[in-house]
């Protein structure tokens, strides 16, 4: 079954889109290593920690298309061109003459008139400004002529003990767990208490466009969206408000925050 991450429907295998709310459902395909279903996006199985995308990469390439391999078709058989007749020079082309005109008549000069005087006043000196009589003051709302972007935050509250975790913005996937050789997390829950319910490769937090998507990677107690259990392999759009908790009886759990 596909569990609908926008409505939580129960959807058959196979499905492309939710029968309920008719939201596009996530596709999945299985781990070349355990088995185990994983999303065809993913990065890493959640169960054994393979590496998907270099499987992905192995895989033989589609043989290339040979023009050689292919027979040569029977070129058609060209008729013979009859002979041409030569060349006939063109006659020669006589341009006419140009006709021979007369230059024009220069016109005849006016005669000169007595010159005039202008007279042209003095510049006036003009008085220096000072600095301390301009005031310029500022409009309000546009102190700064560079306009900045405002970026959103994602945050995790701890709901426990009050603490503050901000997803890095730099990473499209957040790794959620504690300190392993395989896949070392991004957001670290081994200082919490009741960290032991939390598996060492548990969740992933995904970046796309300006949407957050939650998914459990194959943990042992699970992941829970406001007290429903998250089936692994599913995607599950994060809101803010989002309750999210690691592990079975709501020990470890965090709220999704955006700012």
């Amino acid at each position: 079954m596909i569990v609908c991450p926008n409505c939580n429907h129960q959807n058959p295998d196979g499905a492309v889109q939710c029968e309920a709310c008719y939201t596009p459902l996530p596709a999945t395909m299985s781990c070349p290593n355990c088995g185990t279903a994983v999303q065809t996006d993913a990065s890493f199985c959640g169960q054994c920690g393979y590496n998907l995308r270099t499987a992905a990469s192995a895989q033989p390439a589609a043989s290339a298309f040979n023009p050689a391999s292919e027979p040569a078709a029977a070129s058609p058989a060209v008729p013979d061109l009859l002979p041409l007749d030569p060349l006939v020079p063109p006659d020669p082309l006589i341009a006419p003459p140009l006709p021979v005109s007369s230059p024009p008549a220069a016109p005849e000069s006016a005669p000169l008139s007595e010159p005039v005087l202008v007279e042209i006043p003095a510049p006036v000196p003009s008085q220096p400004v000072s600095s301390a009589a301009v005031n310029v003051s500022p409009v309000p709302g546009h102190g700064s002529s560079t306009t900045q972007l405002q970026q959103q935050t994602a945050r995790l509250l701890h709901l426990q003990t009050s603490a503050s975790l901000e997803l890095p913005q730099s990473l499209t996937v957040v790794h959620i767990g504690k300190p392993n050789d395989r896949i070392p997390p991004d957001i670290d829950v081994s200082g919490f208490p009741d960290s032991e319910i939390v598996s060492r490769i548990h969740a992933d937090i995904r970046l796309e466009g300006d949407a957050y998507y939650l998914e459990d990677v194959g943990s042992s107690n699970g992941t829970y969206i406001n007290n429903v259990p998250l089936p692994m392999g599913n995607r599950h759009r994060l809101r803010p408000g989002d309750r999210i908790a690691l592990g079975k009886g709501d020990k470890v759990t965090f709220l999704f925050q955006l700012s």
